[in-house]
């Protein structure tokens, strides 16, 4: 199928009058929690770029065989394949029938212009935002319990006592990787770009009830 032929076919199935929204935010946004209540309160379904990749190179499906190939080389995958998985998902019929919510995905200028050139776009961008201080709090104090695989954390969400000896902190949650992960999430924001006019801000820097009172309304709005 020529690429023309394969951009209309995604418009026709996303002019069924479903939210289509993609969601960004940095690390220890909220991004997740708030992930998980639209979809628990409306039904959308829930679609996560990185579990995606997993999922198709655990099956084996021809996009995920060519994106191991890069990830065994300890390359990147290239955003065309990428694309491909997340195009191939957004225009099955449960995301047709119930609408999508595209989770960290685009990240950049150019991921985003090759879901344009797939045909794929959103009509509300959700972007949570958090002071920098605030997010590196979040993120340094998060434990696990590798038990349960629970998430605490020692400020926010303490663990019980019987349990916060045998929690651990994720290699990666340290106040240094927290930063450079931040730069490279702001360094990529350009890709917002592409949806000037749909976008909507959303603060993320209070109790998780009243964020998602403003994410409703946003949806809401749009979609009503």
């Amino acid at each position: 199928m020529a690429p023309r032929q394969v951009a209309l076919r995604a418009r026709v199935v996303m002019k069924a009058g479903k939210p289509q929204i993609i969601i960004s935010g940095p690390p220890a946004s909220g991004k997740g929690t708030q992930c998980e209540t639209i979809v628990s309160d409306l039904g959308l379904v829930h679609i996560s770029a990185g579990d995606l990749l997993r999922a198709e190179v655990a099956a084996g499906t021809e996009n995920g065989k060519t994106a191991k190939e890069f990830m065994d080389k300890g390359q990147l995958v290239p955003d065309a394949v990428v694309t491909g998985m997340v195009k191939d998902r957004l225009t099955q019929d449960d995301c047709g029938k119930a609408g999508w919510l595209l989770d960290g995905y685009p990240r950049s200028a150019s991921q985003a212009q090759s879901l344009e050139d797939a045909g794929i776009s959103p009509k509300l961008v959700l972007v949570l935002e958090v002071p920098d201080e605030v997010l590196i709090e979040r993120v340094v104090g998060r434990r696990s319990d590798p038990e349960t695989g629970k998430i605490y954390h020692l400020t926010f969400n303490p663990p019980p006592a019987d349990v916060l000896e045998r929690c651990v902190q994720r290699s990666d949650d340290t106040e240094e990787k927290a930063k450079s992960r931040l730069e490279v999430f702001y360094k990529n924001q350009d890709c917002l770009n592409a949806y000037e006019g749909m976008i909507v801000r959303i603060d993320g820097n209070r109790a998780r009830d009243d964020v998602y009172a403003d994410i409703k309304a946003a949806i809401t709005s749009a979609f009503n």
